[in-house]
């Protein structure tokens, strides 16, 4: 099925909350379409993980015409109790390294990462 990411079995580090807040500092404007690409996941999750995260406030978004702009509050401290204290700036500041590293070795297709 065409626009279906394949299934993912076993368990990963990271959450795909995690890795669609990651794709959304990447990029401030990105569609769900290109988030759900990126991450592996369907758009329908996409849109869940979207919905947790600014209810929660981890994320707000601006309407302007069909584009959304998503706003990342970088202080917000992380869910976990073991991660208590840890804001989603310094989650991101890792993951943003991590793909600078994997863009200039030429690992993830020439994408360039940013977290703001």
């Amino acid at each position: 099925m065409d626009g279906v990411p394949e299934p993912h079995t076993g368990w990963t580090f990271l959450t795909n909350h995690a890795r669609v807040l990651a794709a959304i500092a990447d990029n401030h404007n990105a569609r769900i379409r290109d988030i759900a690409a990126h991450c592996r996941l369907t758009e329908r999750a996409v849109q869940k993980i979207i919905a947790d995260l600014e209810q929660d406030g981890y994320l707000s978004h601006t309407r302007e015409g069909r584009t959304n702009t998503y706003q990342i509050d970088p202080a917000k401290v992380l869910r976990h109790p073991a991660e208590s204290g840890l804001s989603v700036a310094s989650l991101l500041s890792v993951l943003a390294r991590d793909e600078a590293d994997r863009a200039s070795s030429g690992q993830d297709g020439g994408r360039h990462a940013t977290a703001t």
